[in-house]
């Protein structure tokens, strides 16, 4: 892995970690949100990354997988992946971070549907990483 790769990986595996930690909390259902959104915009980035391509400071998970995708596909959903990046707070202010558009925390079931998505991306991106030609 390129060493300019590995800070993203590594930071995407730390908010997995945090996401995977916090799922068996109903209280933190915004914390999963927000660190599977955070964790695919890493791995995202990594990806590019590893391809040469510019890093540019967005966290808008469907233009960064636009990107991602004129390089290869990884067959994402993009309706979810969407609804993931809604829960992105560009404010660091307390009670914005993981709110979902309609101003309410996501639900258990959201955060469950989240966490997948986002062991799903890390899984596209661990077998990308190791065999960039296999099929995604």
């Amino acid at each position: 892995m390129k060493n300019k790769t590995a800070g993203w990986f590594f930071f995407a595996e730390k908010d997995m970690l945090m996401a995977k930690t916090a799922i068996d909390y109903a209280e933190l259902t915004g914390g999963v949100a927000f660190h599977c959104q955070q964790a695919i915009e890493k791995y995202f980035k990594a990806y590019l990354a590893q391809h040469d391509r510019e890093i540019r400071k967005i966290h808008d998970l469907l233009k960064l997988y636009s990107e991602v995708k004129e390089i290869r596909d990884w067959g994402l959903d993009e309706d979810l992946l969407e609804d993931i990046s809604k829960v992105y707070a560009e404010s660091r202010y307390p009670g914005n971070i993981g709110i979902k558009p309609d101003g309410l925390l996501p639900t258990t079931e959201d955060a469950q549907r989240y966490l997948e998505f986002a062991q799903k991306v890390e899984a596209v991106f661990k077998v990308l990483v190791e065999s960039p030609t296999s099929p995604a």
